[in-house]
């Protein structure tokens, strides 16, 4: 671990000051309490805990993925796991009811997707349209076609 500093000041004296720096192996960053308090006063207490856990060897390693190909791997679990995963933390709920999340499962699950049922899955959004049974879809659909033939129709 290492840990940098540089003083800012206004003052002349100060001018000529060069940064500091803490090096440390893992082993005496976890004995060094001094530093850790300094790390959870300037970055808080998550960075500390976070660079805690890397010098005790726990790697997040889906922490590290990009969303993109989080969101290419949890389209593949089921929907009971998909609802586990969302209560894990921000990110995974945030990703779990994302549209791309959604838009993908209906893809996967639906042979063709019309152009208006994917307008509708813009308008009322994937997760909704992929919870719709199969009534109310198609009742949904004839809604929005009657709404834009009519607007069509009025316009000049």
């Amino acid at each position: 671990v290492i840990f940098r500093w540089w003083k800012i000041s206004l003052r002349s004296e100060y001018r000529s000051t060069k940064p500091g720096e803490a090096k440390e192996i893992h082993e005496d960053f976890l004995e060094n309490l001094h530093l850790q308090g300094q790390t959870a006063l300037i970055f808080g207490t998550r960075i500390l805990n976070y660079v805690i856990n890397l010098c005790e060897g726990k790697f997040d390693f889906l922490e590290r993925l990009s969303d993109n190909l989080l969101l290419n791997i949890i389209s593949y679990l089921d929907l009971e796991d998909i609802a586990r995963l969302s209560q894990t933390s921000h990110r995974f709920a945030k990703l779990c009811m994302s549209d791309k999340l959604w838009e993908q499962i209906v893809q996967s699950t639906c042979h063709t997707i019309t152009p208006d049922v994917r307008a509708l899955a813009e308008d009322m959004g994937w997760r909704q349209l992929f919870f719709t049974n199969k009534l109310q879809l198609q009742r949904q659909l004839r809604k929005r076609k009657q709404k834009y033939g009519n607007l069509r129709e009025k316009q000049p």
